[in-house]
């Protein structure tokens, strides 16, 4: 995403947008997948109302950070509005669970089952999270974004997103020891 096709996209042209829409489709999708706990009708949902917010918002992106990472802003206040509505209960990231199988390669029957209940296992602990916590571990671990990046994707300072994540790792350990 250069300089050039941002700017044509933020003044109308169609053309730019439909390049910014594609390069970005897929990191939202995942990271609202992440989110919504592997819900991919929800994550489809949120990453539609992403396309939709991004296209209004774009004129007022004055490129203080990636375009990448404001919109990753975006989908978290999607899916954050999308859980006040919903009547479902939170449940917890996939991702995890996806991460570690799709980075694995061939592995053994006991491997897979070992990394599978593994998996379930943290992924029932980050459920337990506060919601800020969670969007933090899986932008920062999941998304690899820096602390810079995930701070302006939640919308807070870096010395935050440290604190946030320290607090979420120290919690996840802790669970993680009393469920051993």
């Amino acid at each position: 995403m250069d300089e050039q096709t941002i700017q044509r996209a933020q003044r109308g042209s169609r053309d730019a947008q439909a390049v910014l829409l594609r390069a970005l489709q897929d990191p939202w999708f995942r990271l609202a997948r992440s989110l919504t706990a592997g819900d991919e009708d929800r994550a489809r949902d949120a990453t539609q109302e992403t396309a939709l917010r991004f296209l209004r918002l774009l004129p007022t992106f004055r490129g203080e950070s990636k375009l990448a990472t404001w919109s990753m802003g975006i989908v978290i206040n999607v899916v954050r509005e999308m859980r006040r509505r919903s009547d479902k209960p939170k449940e917890a990231e996939e991702a995890l669970r996806l991460a570690s199988l799709q980075r694995s390669g061939p592995i053994s029957p006991d491997d897979a089952a070992r990394t599978a209940e593994e998996a379930e296992l943290l992924r029932k602990t980050l459920d337990d999270l506060p919601e800020r916590q969670r969007e933090a571990v899986i932008l920062r671990f999941f998304e690899e974004l820096s602390v810079e990046e995930t701070a302006t994707a939640m919308q807070c300072a870096p010395g935050t997103v440290k604190a946030t994540v320290h607090q979420a790792l120290k919690a996840l350990k802790e669970r993680l020891k009393q469920l051993s």
